[in-house]
């Protein structure tokens, strides 16, 4: 399997979880949050398969970050505390699981591959795998605790760093 392949399959294995946990969701927000990750994975595929194609590629403009604060913001407007249980947390943390995974292969990827617009192509997809791994801390540090998340400092859970 060559480097494009395996990660197309890493950007499916990544889609269908999210998608397999918005399915469970207790609550309206975490599944939306969830579809949105879902949804990214598929740009990264999309990306992938065209830099194996050799076709012209472009990794679209990335909102996710202030899209998932808006639903979080929406969720506490609401009165949106979503319960969870421990199995939803478990899909969770194998979701950062996959997602660390695949920040630390496209580092290495990148690393290793002459063309420059793929070099930063395979950087700039780590960064985003990075921002997932955040954005589900900070769905578990919710779900964990959600009363305690709400009244920490105004919102800075998903600051772009």
């Amino acid at each position: 399997m060559d480097v494009y392949d395996y990660a197309m399959q890493m950007e499916r294995d990544g889609e269908n979880l999210y998608r397999e946990a918005a399915r469970s969701s207790a609550g309206k927000g975490l599944a939306a949050i969830l579809t949105m990750l879902a949804d990214a994975e598929v740009n990264h595929y999309n990306l992938f398969k065209s830099m194996k194609e050799h076709s012209a590629f472009r990794l679209p403009d990335n909102t996710l970050l202030k899209d998932v604060k808006n639903v979080f913001v929406k969720m506490k407007e609401e009165g949106g505390l979503e319960a969870t249980g421990p199995s939803q947390i478990e899909l969770y943390r194998k979701a950062q699981g996959i997602e660390k995974m695949s920040e630390d292969f496209y580092r290495e990827t990148g690393s290793k591959v002459d063309d420059r617009a793929e070099h930063e192509a395979f950087l700039r997809v780590a960064d985003e795998e990075n921002k997932h791994f955040r954005i589900i801390q900070q769905m578990i540090d919710f779900v964990s605790r959600p009363e305690q998340w709400l009244e920490d400092a105004e919102w800075y859970h998903l600051e772009d760093y």
